[in-house]
């Protein structure tokens, strides 16, 4: 029996999705969770900028803070403070201390990105199942789950940083969306997000995997601001993104949910074709 053992090249259609949370499924911008890290350290007499914040977005919240206190930056004022540079003791510190500043920020950044809705229903409607991966930790994310839900949108699966043993860019969240989905395997499965964490997750998954450069952190903008921007401004910036998660390995670039229905169309038709997700090169 080959039931459970591929032998062969997968030529099916897509399976599920995982989707990210902030910046792919709610909150346009993902502006609540990159002010948090800012009020943080400001706590702790450190002034990190919102671009510092944003760079290491989508990791597991412990990771976010360590990679911050990395920083030179950072490292120069803590020293200056404290007299000495951050251990593990602060950053356990600072993780305690962000978990209900990050739960409130949520609650006020949790409208729908436009378009999720039709997306979800449309590839419901195709019997395409649909999974979701966070940085956000179980408390945090219960609370999004449950706004989310009243706004109309309730994934078949919800895989949080803290359920498995290490977050991005690991793959177990998605794996783990895997077993509670039951699908196999992993190329029949698109993993969509707006960091290049997402990215790094998805193809270390086996996943096809696709970037969002509008609505999600790398722009940073809310939507009218976005919108507001000068045409030629925003295509350029667009651009700029998408070739940077087109270099960490992206199969697709969209600018946001919206418009990910093709994408799903066009892996059918490679996997039709017996295309795998870890074989594919891209060209930029």
């Amino acid at each position: 029996m080959d039931l459970f053992i591929q032998t062969t090249q997968y030529k099916g259609t897509v399976q599920a999705v995982i989707l990210d949370w902030a910046g792919t499924s709610v909150d346009y911008g993902c502006m609540g969770p990159g002010a948090v890290f800012v009020d943080l350290f400001k706590k702790y007499r450190v002034n990190i900028s919102i671009s510092e914040a944003r760079q290491f977005m989508g990791l597991m919240k412990k990771d976010h803070i360590r990679a911050i206190c990395s920083l030179k930056s950072v490292r120069e004022q803590w020293v200056t403070a404290y007299g000495r540079e951050t251990d593990e003791n602060d950053v356990t510190a600072m993780y305690q201390t962000i978990e209900p500043m990050m739960i409130e920020a949520i609650a006020r950044h949790a409208d729908l990105i436009p378009g999720l809705l039709t997306f979800s229903d449309a590839v419901r409607k195709q019997g395409i199942k649909i999974g979701s991966s966070t940085g956000y930790t179980g408390p945090m994310v219960d609370r999004l789950i449950s706004i989310a839900r009243e706004k109309g949108y309730k994934p078949d699966a919800v895989v949080c940083s803290t359920d498995v043993p290490a977050g991005r860019p690991y793959p177990w969240m998605c794996y783990m969306n895997a077993i509670r989905l039951d699908v196999y395997p992993m190329s029949a499965m698109v993993k969509i997000g707006d960091t290049i964490a997402d990215i790094q997750e998805g193809l270390n998954a086996g996943m096809w995997t696709v970037g969002l450069t509008r609505s999600g952190n790398e722009l940073g903008l809310t939507q009218n601001e976005s919108n507001a921007l000068a045409s030629g401004d925003l295509k350029q910036r667009l651009k700029n993104i998408g070739i940077r998660f087109l270099q960490a390995g992206a199969h697709y670039v969209a600018e946001g949910i919206w418009d990910c229905l093709p994408v799903i169309e066009d892996v059918n038709i490679r996997l039709a074709r017996g295309e795998c997700p870890l074989l594919t090169k891209n060209e930029i």
